[in-house]
């Protein structure tokens, strides 16, 4: 079992040697509450020898965790910041191609015509017949 009592009365020192160590004492009290959550997880199981030495190793790895995950956010986003803003892209036209499909060998040539009017043209299946002068069946 924790002992509380033992934590709450660490708890003012092992923040002092944070601070002492150049911690601000905003994220030194982060960082020991970080690891007064780790001792209440593992010290049920085995309580160290030098508990405030514990909890000190604890918490300064806690708070270099924190500081390499700012700078390594800070970093990211100077790369993001220094990389040119995107210019106009080159759409790719695939008209071209889809000309290809509709005039594929094995179509038959009305059937090839109607499906580039319809597939390329962008007409519908009632203008196509108009413009044959047939019926739509609709």
């Amino acid at each position: 079992m924790v002992d509380e009592l033992l934590l709450r009365e660490l708890t003012p020192a092992v923040i002092g040697v944070l601070v002492h160590r150049g911690v601000d004492f905003a994220t030194a009290e982060d960082a020991v509450q970080e690891a007064l959550i780790q001792a209440a997880l593992t010290w049920p199981d085995t309580r160290p020898a030098d508990p405030k030495g514990w909890l000190v190793t604890v918490a300064w790895r806690k708070f270099l965790d924190v500081r390499r995950a700012e700078v390594s956010r800070r970093d990211r986003e100077q790369r993001f910041e220094a990389e040119p803003p995107p210019g106009p892209t080159e759409t790719a036209d695939d008209t071209l191609q889809l000309f290809f499909l509709c005039a594929h060998p094995s179509l038959s040539p009305a059937a090839a015509a109607a499906l580039t009017l319809r597939a390329v043209g962008g007409l519908t299946t009632r203008q196509i017949a108009q413009a044959y002068l047939g019926a739509t069946g609709i």
